[in-house]
């Protein structure tokens, strides 16, 4: 749990740097890959989780720009540049509007009395758990998957490991 901004600032940033590696790696034709025939596609997953990091800031009570959200997903150059600025946006709102004391309120966060420190640890959450979805469907688009809590089957490779480790 965060105790402190800095805290949650230099995990934010960790998380972050991961994320963007992810997003970097996507292709135009690969946002296309669905999950199956009627389910969300990997550019809709992407987009989704982006574009709700300033609405979910703002929910808590923080002041952010918004994106103006469509209904069409953009290119993934636009998607991963998105989320460049707004992952350094959101940094650069949380230190310059809450202090280590407003981490430790509690307000309700989807019908639950929580802190403002776990709601930020859901944030962050919510992106990890999208961010599984697009590397599985970026596998499935026939994409190498950048390292992201360890190598990567193309990570492995590339270290001369013919069987990773299970």
């Amino acid at each position: 749990m965060y105790m402190t901004v800095s805290d949650f600032i230099r995990e934010w940033n960790n998380e972050a740097v991961l994320t963007q590696k992810v997003l970097d790696a996507l292709t135009d034709e690969s946002l296309q890959q669905q999950v199956y025939p009627e389910g969300r596609t990997l550019g809709r997953i992407a987009w989704h989780f982006v574009t709700n990091i300033p609405e979910y800031l703002t929910e808590f009570g923080l002041i952010i720009d918004q994106v103006q959200y469509s209904d069409e997903v953009p290119s993934a150059n636009e998607i991963a540049e998105t989320f460049r600025k707004i992952s350094s946006d959101a940094a650069k709102v949380v230190v310059e509007q809450w202090t280590d004391d407003t981490l430790q309120q509690v307000q309700n966060a989807f019908g639950r009395q929580e802190s403002n420190a776990a709601i930020f640890m859901g944030l962050m959450k919510h992106i990890a758990h999208h961010r599984g979805q697009v590397t599985v469907l970026m596998r499935q688009a026939g994409l190498n998957i950048p390292a992201v809590y360890g190598p990567s089957k193309e990570g492995w490779k590339q270290m001369g490991v013919k069987k990773p480790p299970l």
